[in-house]
């Protein structure tokens, strides 16, 4: 089944708020090897003017997997898990996450493309925080190989 076309912009419901836990932020600093006392030490990102560790500039990824969740689970999108992988990721910050931000999420399908065979389903996350501020958008291009 090849990926329906149709989800072309659409939109999914907002995730419920994720409380960045510091503790959260150091395992998953420690996971990709980051090693700034920014991501580690609270006391050394508030000497830097954050109100607590500060997260790689990867870590939405953990945020967005919720609202790609949604996505991979949508009845008659013709995305096979088994047969898709992760083609590009990128993020576009606002402002860092830091622990303590309770953070939401709603992602957005902004392109379905064929391309030799495949689908390339790309979708956008938009985290913002409580006040509705935007925070980072995370977008993500799935690669759905044909099942044939």
């Amino acid at each position: 089944m090849a990926v329906n076309p149709e989800l072309v912009g659409r939109q999914f419901p907002p995730i419920p708020p994720y409380l960045v836990g510091r503790e959260k932020i150091r395992e998953f600093s420690r996971a990709v090897f980051a090693t700034s006392p920014l991501n580690l030490d609270p006391d050394a990102a508030r000497e830097a003017g954050y109100a607590d560790v500060v997260a790689p500039p990867t870590f939405p990824i953990v945020i967005q997997e919720h609202t790609l969740a949604q996505l991979l689970a949508e009845p008659g999108a013709g995305i096979d898990l088994t047969l898709t992988v992760h083609g590009d990721q990128r993020f576009s910050y606002t402002r860092p996450i830091v622990a303590g931000d309770e953070l939401t999420a709603s992602l957005t399908v902004t392109s379905v493309k064929s391309l030799g065979g495949n689908s390339m389903v790309t979708a956008e996350t938009v985290i913002t925080d409580l006040a509705g501020e935007h925070v980072v958008t995370s977008t993500s291009t799935l690669v759905v190989r044909s099942a044939e």
